[in-house]
C-alpha cells in the first residue's frame, strides 16, 4: 500500500500531500526549476479557483462567514470535527432502525418474515447504490451542497416512513432513504481535505468513530422505543435527528468549489473502474476491508445466537444492550487517530490486523463457554477493527488528493460487499455447526489478511504490486525529515549545475577568446625568442 518513491515516500502516507504523476507532467513545461513544495494548508489543499456562492439551492443563503474566499484559511478544529462525527452517527443510523422493528413491521403490515425481510436487504442496498453513484460526485461539485442536498433527501423520505400505510411504498421509500444516507462517505475524504497533514488520521478517525456510535445507537434507539410507544416514532426520531444535522451543518461547514471542475460525472465513474485495476495500494486495502468486515458482521450476527442459546439464555433486551460494549471503540476514536498520525499506516494496520486474530482465537476457544470470553472479544474487535480501518482510509485518501471521494468510495463499496458476504455466511455455518465453527472462520478470515499486507512493505513505491523499497522505517517524522534532506539535496544540486551552466562560455565566445590570447601572447614582448 505506498506511493512513495525509495528513500523516503511512506507506504500508506506521505508527509507531504504531492501531485499526481500525470499532474506533474502536464505542469512541467510551463514550470521554472523545481522547489520543494510547503505542506498545503487545509485552507487551500482541496480548494480550486471558482466563483463565491451565495446561496445554496439558489435560495437557502450562505452564512458569510461560511463563503468561500481565496485567501481565507479554514481552521478545522474540535468543533467541526466533532459535528462531522454527529453528522455520521445519525445519516448512517437510517441504515439499521428498521433491524430491531422488524416483528412489530410485520404485525402491522399483517406480512410473514420472509417478506418484512426484505427491508433492511433493501436499505443496504439502496446505501451500495449510493456509495457507486452519489459518494464519488464529492471529486466533481461543491460539497457543501452535495451534503445538504443529500440529507434533506433521506430526512424528507424518512417522513414517508413514519407516515405510510402501504408495506409496497414503505419498501421503496427504504431503498431510497438508503441510496441518499451516503453523506458520511462523503464527510471523510472532506475532514481529509481539511485537516492538517499531521492531523489527518484523528480527523478521520472521529468521524469513523461517530458512523460505527450510529451503527450500534441506531438499534438500541429503535428497539427502546419500539418497546414502549409505536414503531413509527422511531422514525419520528429519526425525522428530528436529520433535520438537527442538516441545520448543524449548514451553520458550520464552509463552501469550496468544485475540486475537479474540469471532469464530468462519466469520466468520474469511468476513473473509478481505472482505480480499481490499477492501483495496488487501493486493491490491497480493499481485499483486506473485504475480509475484515465479513469478519464484523459475522461475529454480531453469531453473537445473537450464542448469547440466546445456552448457557446464557440471554433476553432480546440484554443481547441489544449487550452492543453497546462496543461504544467502548468508539470513545477511543481519538487515540487510535493519534497513534495512527505518528506511525506509518502499514504498520497500525498490521498490529491491529494480528490482535484481531487474536482476538478471534479467544472467540474460537471460549465464546460459548464463558461471558467474559465475550466481552473480551467483543472490546477487542471494535477497538482493533477501528484501528485497521483508519489505518486503511488515511493509506487510500493519501494516494492522490483531488480523487480522495473517489478513492474512499471503492473502499467503502469492498466492506459493503464485505457486509453482505458476512450475512449471508454466518447464519449458515452458526446453525450447521455451531460456534465454535465460525469462531476458526473469523481466525482463519483475520490470519488471510496478514500476508495480503505483507506483500508490500511500508514504502514500496505506487505502482508496484510487490516489494520492500525504501526501507522500514516506521516514524512518519523520521520519513518527513528524510524527505526534507532529500528535497534540500536535491535544490543544492540544481542550484551548483545552473551556476555551473551560468560560467560556462559559449562554444562562439570560446573560440573568440583563444584568438585573443594569441594574439597577445604574439605581442608580448616577453614571450619573443
Amino acid at each position: 500500500m505506498s506511493t512513495s518513491a525509495s528513500p523516503s515516500p511512506t507506504i500508506m502516507e506521505r508527509p507531504q500531500e504531492r501531485l499526481d504523476e500525470k499532474d506533474v507532467e502536464k505542469a512541467a513545461p510551463s514550470m521554472p526549476a523545481p522547489q520543494a513544495a510547503p505542506a498545503p494548508s487545509p485552507a487551500t489543499e482541496s480548494t480550486a479557483p471558482g466563483q463565491t456562492r451565495k446561496f445554496d439551492f439558489w435560495f437557502l443563503p450562505i452564512p458569510k462567514r461560511l463563503r468561500y474566499e481565496p485567501e481565507r484559511k479554514v481552521h478545522f478544529g474540535l468543533l467541526l470535527n466533532s459535528i462531522f462525527g454527529f453528522a455520521s452517527t445519525f445519516i448512517v443510523a437510517n441504515l439499521y432502525y428498521c433491524q430491531p422493528i422488524l416483528i412489530e413491521l410485520a404485525a402491522y403490515f399483517n406480512v410473514d418474515y420472509d417478506r418484512i425481510a426484505r427491508v433492511p436487504t433493501l436499505v443496504q442496498g439502496g446505501y451500495g447504490c449510493g456509495l457507486l453513484l452519489i459518494a464519488p460526485l464529492g471529486d466533481l461539485v461543491p460539497r457543501r451542497p452535495l451534503l445538504l442536498g443529500t440529507i434533506f433527501i433521506a430526512f424528507s423520505l424518512t417522513i414517508g416512513l413514519a407516515t405510510t400505510k402501504s408495506l409496497v411504498a414503505f419498501e421503496v421509500i427504504t431503498f431510497f432513504v438508503g441510496m441518499a444516507s451516503v453523506a458520511p462517505q462523503i464527510l471523510i475524504p472532506l475532514a481529509a481535505d481539511l485537516a492538517p497533514p499531521e492531523r489527518r488520521a484523528s480527523a478521520m478517525a472521529l468521524v469513523l468513530g461517530g458512523l460505527l456510535f450510529g451503527v450500534l445507537l441506531a438499534r438500541v434507539l429503535a428497539g427502546i422505543i419500539a418497546q414502549f410507544s409505536s414503531w413509527r416514532n422511531v422514525y419520528y426520531m429519526a425525522l428530528g435527528a436529520q433535520v438537527a444535522v442538516f441545520g448543524a451543518l449548514w451553520s458550520t461547514l464552509p463552501d469550496y468549489p468544485s475540486k475537479n471542475p474540469h471532469l464530468t460525472y462519466v469520466r468520474i465513474m469511468g476513473s473509478m473502474v481505472k482505480l480499481a485495476v490499477t492501483e495496488p495500494r487501493l486493491i490491497q486495502a480493499c481485499i483486506v476491508s473485504l475480509a475484515s468486515s465479513v469478519v464484523f458482521t459475522c461475529y454480531w450476527i453469531s453473537l445473537t445466537f450464542v448469547l440466546g442459546d445456552p448457557p446464557y439464555s440471554y433476553s432480546t433486551l440484554v443481547i441489544g444492550l449487550f452492543g453497546l460494549i462496543g461504544a467502548v471503540g468508539v470513545m477511543l476514536s481519538p487515540l487510535v487517530g493519534r497513534l495512527v498520525d505518528k506511525m506509518i499506516p502499514w504498520y497500525s494496520a498490521l498490529f491491529a490486523t494480528i490482535m484481531l486474530m487474536l482476538v478471534m482465537a479467544i472467540y474460537w476457544g471460549a465464546a460459548g463457554l464463558n461471558v467474559a470470553a465475550v466481552v473480551v472479544t467483543t472490546i477487542g474487535l471494535d477497538v482493533f477493527r477501528q484501528l485497521q480501518q483508519v489505518s486503511l482510509t488515511t493509506s487510500v485518501v493519501s494516494i492522490s488528493a483531488p480523487m480522495r471521494a473517489r478513492l474512499n468510495s471503492i473502499l467503502i463499496l469492498a466492506l459493503f460487499v464485505g457486509q453482505v458476504t458476512g450475512s449471508a455466511v454466518s447464519a449458515e455455518i452458526y446453525t450447521r455447526y455451531g460456534w465454535r465453527a465460525i469462531g476458526a472462520f473469523m481466525f482463519a478470515l483475520c490470519a488471510f489478511q496478514i500476508p495480503l499486507l505483507l506483500v508490500r512493505g511500508p514504502h514500496t513505491q505506487r505502482y508496484t504490486w510487490f516489494g520492500y523499497q525504501g526501507g522500514l522505517e516506521f516514524r512518519k517524522s523520521v520519513v518527513a525529515a528524510r524527505e526534507k534532506e532529500r528535497v534540500e539535496h536535491a535544490e543544492v544540486e540544481r542550484a551548483s549545475g545552473a551556476a555551473a551552466d551560468s560560467k560556462q562560455p559559449l562554444p562562439e565566445e570560446t573560440a573568440a577568446q583563444t584568438q585573443t590570447a594569441a594574439d597577445e601572447k604574439r605581442d608580448d614582448p616577453s614571450t619573443s625568442v
